[in-house]
C-alpha cells in the first residue's frame, strides 16, 4: 500500500465554465488553466503521481502543451490511471477536499463522486469529496481563487 497527496489552486476568472470533478457547475466565474482547470482532478493526479513517486502533473503531462488546451481534466486523469495501472497499481481510495467561497457545492458532490469513481475504476463508496470555505480569508475567501486538497492509497496488483 502506498500514500500520496496532491494540491492544486487556480484563480477564478470570467468567460470561463466552473468543472469541478467533471461536473460544469452554474457560475459567474471559471477556474483559469491550459486544460478545463479542474482543480479536483488535478489534485487527485498529483496524489496518484506522488504515490508511486512518478512525478506530478506537469511532469507527466507538460505544461502548456497544445493538445492540452481546454482539455477535459477527466481524460488526464483516465490517462493517469492507465499509466499506474502499467507500473503495477490499482487505486484504493480517494478523498478530497474543496476550499472554495462559492458557490456552494452539496449538490453537486454525488455527480463529482461518481465521475471520480468511473475514472479511478472503483467503487463511489471509495471516493470522498467534501468542500469547505476559507471563511472569507485570503485569495479563496475573497473569490479570486479555488483550491483542492486529495490523498490516495494505492496498491500492488
Amino acid at each position: 500500500m502506498r500514500v500520496g497527496i496532491g494540491y492544486d489552486i487556480h484563480e477564478l476568472v470570467g468567460n470561463r465554465d466552473l468543472i469541478l470533478g467533471g461536473v460544469k457547475i452554474p457560475h459567474h466565474l471559471g477556474l483559469l488553466g491550459d486544460s478545463d482547470a479542474d482543480i479536483i482532478v488535478h489534485a487527485l493526479i498529483d496524489a496518484l503521481l506522488g504515490a508511486i513517486a512518478a512525478g506530478d502533473i506537469g511532469a507527466q503531462f507538460g505544461v502548456g502543451e497544445p493538445e492540452l488546451m481546454n482539455i477535459s481534466s477527466i481524460i488526464l486523469l483516465n490517462r493517469t490511471v492507465e499509466f499506474l495501472h502499467s507500473k503495477g497499481f490499482v487505486v484504493n481510495n480517494a478523498d478530497v477536499t474543496v476550499v472554495a467561497e462559492s458557490p456552494k457545492l452539496s449538490k453537486h458532490i454525488q455527480q463529482m463522486r461518481q465521475n471520480i469513481a468511473d475514472a479511478l475504476m472503483v467503487e463511489t463508496e471509495m471516493v470522498g469529496i467534501k468542500a469547505t470555505t476559507a471563511k472569507g480569508l485570503g485569495t479563496i475567501g475573497t473569490n479570486q481563487a479555488m483550491a483542492a486538497y486529495a490523498v490516495v492509497s494505492v496498491k500492488a496488483l
